[in-house]
């Protein structure tokens, strides 16, 4: 990541900024079945419950430039591993703006949350991507994240 951003823990001050990013989470071929604001509006409420203190096992991080504009976003939640049951971490969102991508910001973000997550307790990271997410994949891929679960959906 360049020497011009940080990561650190997302506050009150990075509301706004933060939820703007939110959207991006949509900037991908989204099927047609779906809602592209059903892929970030659940996200902007939990982000929202994190700053206002109501979700103890959720945790963000932003990533800022030296003037404190956020570029990046990282949630995750805390929470027992879908199989094995050990303590895990739950990669909810990752999103970086799309005049910042491929400057190693969703990298740095997510190298932020294994770390993170690790001295909270965390053994794993999962997270969720839609198949045709290629951009995502690819970075999940060349972060080490091995493709486990396939998750089909039939509109009916």
């Amino acid at each position: 990541m360049p020497d011009n951003y940080t990561i650190r823990t997302a506050v009150n001050d990075d509301a706004q900024q933060a939820l703007a990013l939110l959207p991006t989470l949509a900037d991908f071929d989204v099927p047609q079945y779906r809602n592209p604001d059903h892929l970030w509006q659940g996200d902007a409420s939990l982000f929202e419950q994190y700053l206002a203190g109501k979700t103890p096992n959720t945790h963000a991080l932003v990533a800022a430039d030296k003037d404190d504009n956020v570029h990046g976003i990282a949630i995750y939640t805390l929470r027992k591993e879908l199989l094995s049951g050990e303590p895990s971490a739950h990669l909810e969102v990752l999103a970086v703006d799309s005049t910042c991508r491929r400057l190693g910001i969703g990298r740095a973000l997510i190298e932020a949350t294994e770390s993170k997550a690790k001295t909270q307790g965390a053994s794993s990271l999962t997270l969720h991507v839609f198949a045709n997410n290629t951009r995502a994949r690819g970075l999940y891929s060349a972060v080490g994240f091995e493709e486990e679960l396939l998750r089909c959906y039939k509109p009916i």
